[in-house]
């Protein structure tokens, strides 16, 4: 999908809205699993009919510990989401996969493979991970915009700084290494039911096909 001519500057995620089929039922399973605060919902429309399989992105909660990471899987699991990749530990820590009954897929990690303290409901950071075909092009594109590149590892990785105001912090993987790390095929086609809210005076669309638009009041 092609971009607009002239994206205006972007310096921060503002907000994420995920389009979902039923609104209500997302909004309750979202409560219950603790990040409703955080993210907006709106009604998908004949767009969502349209989307098969992995819908390129996902949506990750870093937190203090390895039993925070279980409180917040297994809050999503009564709440109805659905377990792609038990919480284990990694070399980078410990963490697990869910899928939303929305479809949005969730991986909630730790950099700590010891608990150092109780379980909280505490969320450090919510990062948005899309995932592209080219990071490089994705990279420069995003800097092109204005946000700075706080890290990069060639064409597999990249994560855009964030201020501690900054409600979510962008990155960006490869579109296969993303899927694999989540469980799930790469394919996938039709909307991303995802809606990216920044700076930006005029909406755009990336060279993925992700949405940005202008940053409004939150949804009631």
């Amino acid at each position: 999908m092609a971009t607009t001519t002239s994206p205006a500057p972007v310096t921060s995620v503002a907000s994420v809205t995920l389009e979902v089929a039923d609104p209500e039922a997302a909004r309750r399973f979202y409560t219950a699993f603790g990040v409703e605060p955080r993210i907006r919902l709106r009604a998908s429309g004949a767009s969502g009919a349209d989307s098969t399989g992995f819908r390129g992105f996902t949506l990750a909660l870093t937190v203090s510990g390895p039993a925070t990471v279980d409180g917040f899987v297994a809050d999503a699991v009564d709440a109805g989401a659905t377990v792609l990749k038990p919480a284990t530990k990694s070399m980078w820590g410990y963490g697990g996969v869910v899928r939303a009954p929305d479809g949005t897929i969730w991986k909630i990690a730790t950099s700590a493979k010891k608990d150092t303290g109780p379980a909280t409901r505490r969320i450090d950071e919510l990062v948005l991970l899309l995932g592209v075909e080219d990071v490089r092009a994705s990279r420069r594109f995003y800097a092109g915009l204005g946000l700075t590149v706080a890290k990069s590892f060639g064409g597999k990785y990249a994560e855009f700084a964030a201020e501690d105001s900054d409600p979510v912090k962008l990155a960006l993987y490869k579109r296969g290494g993303l899927a694999k790390d989540l469980g799930v095929p790469a394919e996938g086609t039709g909307s991303h039911r995802i809606a990216l809210g920044g700076s930006t005076g005029a909406p755009f669309t990336d060279p993925d096909g992700f949405v940005w638009e202008t940053a409004g009041p939150s949804a009631p």
